[in-house]
């Protein structure tokens, strides 16, 4: 029998809920506890649950975490990564500090802040270049339908994602696509999507490595890249990102263009932290090197969110996202039911033809031995022929020729 913890576990809301009152990110909880940091996000929202010795210590933190709050006397929820409170179109996003070999390496500067979505009124201002952090992130909306729930994500997180895209690829086409692929394969999973804590950034995700799939090199549309950007500047910017390494450039952009936490960055690469820190002093070396004046991580941040607002991209509509998905889902549903039936009725007349009984094959032939050879007549001597010379001429002409007589 296995021994159960004397304390029992909260529901996985309840644990973020914990964890957020007192202030702690993932991997702050996941060091307390001796666990990974995707260890407690799959706690967190209830993938995995704790067993053995890992629950134990999972549920006396928690419990602790849960007096302590008690104490303190919040009973409401703190978002792990603060951030200042809005003006009327600014966000910003406090400094974040990069892990090298196990040390916190120097703290960096505190990013600009960039614009976000104008009111209707101005429409001449730039959209956001990128989306607010995850605890501005719309919560789960109650009374909705799973479309209207998806339109909602969809139309937060569209017209951000596919300036980021651009960023990472270059190509205008490309951004787009790799969107809406992303939100059709967040409809086809819409379950597990709608019950994540970050459903935005599951979309980024999927959005992003579409984006940097290696397989769009073998495609005739995608080799060329649209018109580069009209303002020098942009254009030189946008060539030194596309210089970088996928890998790379996809944690600048987190980093440095949207502000994700460096273990955050790590989680969303599938990389190490250590790894990720690497990749982001490379990549900011790289661009320091060809633009001397963003070596600043206030300005490159700055220069990122212009680059993207500068481009006039828009996502399609939510509902043709869902139908192109739809569509695309029943058209390689019949795909596979046809070659099926295809691969059953070809299956059926080979066992309707195929013998009901044992055929032996034909033998091959064998060599008989022992069988003299045929011998064909040589040339006669000169006493054959003379014998046979004589023979014709007695036979027809000799006196010796016996005659019947009549009597």
């Amino acid at each position: 029998m296995t021994r159960r913890s004397a304390l029992p576990l909260p529901p996985p809301e309840e644990r973020r809920r914990l964890r957020e009152a007192n202030a702690l990110t993932p991997g702050q909880l996941a060091a307390r506890a001796g666990v990974d940091t995707g260890t407690v996000r799959a706690w967190e929202s209830g993938r995995t649950a704790p067993r053995g010795r890992k629950r134990e210590a999972y549920a006396k933190l928690l419990a602790a975490l849960a007096e302590s709050a008690a104490r303190a006397g919040t009973r409401e929820s703190a978002p792990a990564r603060h951030r200042e409170e809005p003006d009327a179109g600014t966000v910003t996003a406090r400094p974040q500090e990069p892990v090298l070999g196990g040390r916190r390496g120097p703290v960096a500067p505190e990013p600009s802040a960039f614009a976000q979505a104008p009111p209707p009124s101005s429409p001449r201002d730039p959209a956001p270049a990128f989306p607010p952090g995850e605890q501005d992130s719309p919560g789960p909306a109650h009374g909705l339908t799973p479309a209207q729930a998806f339109d909602a994500l969809y139309a937060f997180c569209a017209p951000a994602l596919v300036r980021q895209a651009y960023l990472l690829t270059g190509h205008r086409d490309l951004a787009r696509e790799s969107v809406e692929r992303a939100f059709q394969r967040a409809w086809e999973h819409w379950p597990e999507v709608a019950r994540d804590p970050d459903p935005a950034g599951w979309v980024r995700a999927a959005a992003h490595e579409w984006a940097l799939s290696p397989w769009h090199r073998f495609r005739l549309r995608h080799r060329r890249s649209g018109p580069p950007p009209p303002d020098p500047s942009d254009r030189a910017l946008l060539e030194v990102l596309l210089r970088l390494p996928p890998p790379y450039r996809r944690t600048l952009l987190l980093y440095d263009g949207i502000g994700l936490d460096l273990p955050d960055v790590a989680a969303e690469t599938e990389a190490s932290t250590p790894a990720t820190a690497g990749r982001l002093l490379h990549a900011r070396e790289a661009v320091a090197a060809r633009l001397p004046e963003l070596s600043d991580p206030r300005v490159l941040h700055r220069r990122l969110a212009e680059l993207a607002s500068a481009e006039r991209l828009r996502a399609a509509r939510p509902t043709a996202v869902r139908d192109g998905g739809e569509r695309r889902a029943r058209f390689w549903t019949r795909t596979s039911l046809a070659f099926t039936a295809a691969l059953i009725g070809t299956t059926a007349y080979a066992l309707y033809t195929a013998p009901d009984g044992y055929e032996p094959p034909v033998p091959p032939g064998e060599k008989v031995r022992g069988v003299p050879p045929r011998v064909a007549p040589g040339p006669l001597s000169k006493d054959q022929q003379e014998l046979r010379s004589k023979l014709r001429r007695e036979l027809l002409h000799g006196p010796d020729r016996l005659a019947p007589q009549p009597r």
